[in-house]
């Protein structure tokens, strides 16, 4: 018996609902995470949301306990694997709202920015880590440009987030996942006038301190003024 379009996108969404709202209470049963802030979630409309960045953990964690879904975007390759393990790994990144991306292209971070655009734009939530990568020392470091481009061409409400403790649950450099308890603070919306996509440097660096300035109120991580390296560049 065939189904219509309309009916085959109900499922789905159906079922991503369920795959998310089953991983929110595993996350809360097993975790105990301290929450607070989640009201300030805008219940309407696009939103952008920006982090710090402990874990490999973080933006699933978002994506599960936030109120609405926040699209953070994912290496291609959990997209695309085969096998139940594969299908697995595509239904669960593609439920709590991942977008794959092919990150080995010199283009892709432009690509990526742009996207997240066009999806906050459409009225959804999407996610970044104004730092990049993540801190390996626990640091908070300097934003970089991408989150202010989004809030002033967007115009959009950033929600900032400040994590403590994620980088418990999973060691660096391991795939060993350890239920700890974690932090989670969502801080009051920021609101920038659209200027959109191409507008004056000073507009997007003023508007990344600010956001940075929240984030670090929410986290209280020592500050650092230079940016995040990669870890080969880290390490090297």
């Amino acid at each position: 018996m065939s189904t219509t379009p309309e009916a085959q996108e109900s499922e789905r969404v159906a079922t991503n609902d369920a795959v998310r709202k089953a991983f929110e209470i595993a996350v809360k049963l097993s975790c105990r995470p301290v929450l607070t802030g989640l009201e300030n979630t805008p219940a309407e409309g696009g939103f952008i949301v920006a982090s710090n960045h402990l874990s490999f953990l973080d933006s699933v964690l978002i994506q599960a306990l936030f109120p609405r879904t926040v699209s953070f975007f994912a290496k291609a390759e959990y997209f695309n694997q085969t096998g139940v393990k594969g299908r697995a790994m595509k239904l669960f990144f593609e439920s709590v709202g991942s977008v794959p991306v092919e990150r080995q292209r010199q283009s892709a971070s432009v690509e990526a920015l742009f996207h997240l655009g066009a999806i906050a734009e459409a009225g959804h939530g999407v996610g970044i880590y104004p730092e990049g990568t993540r801190s390996r020392d626990g640091r908070l470091y300097r934003g970089k440009n991408g989150v202010g481009w989004l809030a002033v061409a967007t115009g959009l409400p950033v929600v900032p987030v400040g994590l403590r403790g994620t980088e418990a649950l999973q060691k660096p450099d391991s795939r060993m996942i350890r239920p700890t308890k974690f932090d989670m603070h969502v801080g009051e919306p920021l609101q920038f006038p659209k200027q959109g996509k191409k507008h004056p440097l000073p507009a997007r660096r003023a508007a990344t301190e600010q956001i940075m300035d929240a984030i670090a109120g929410l986290s209280g991580q020592e500050r650092v003024a230079r940016y995040n390296a990669p870890p080969a560049e880290a390490d090297g």
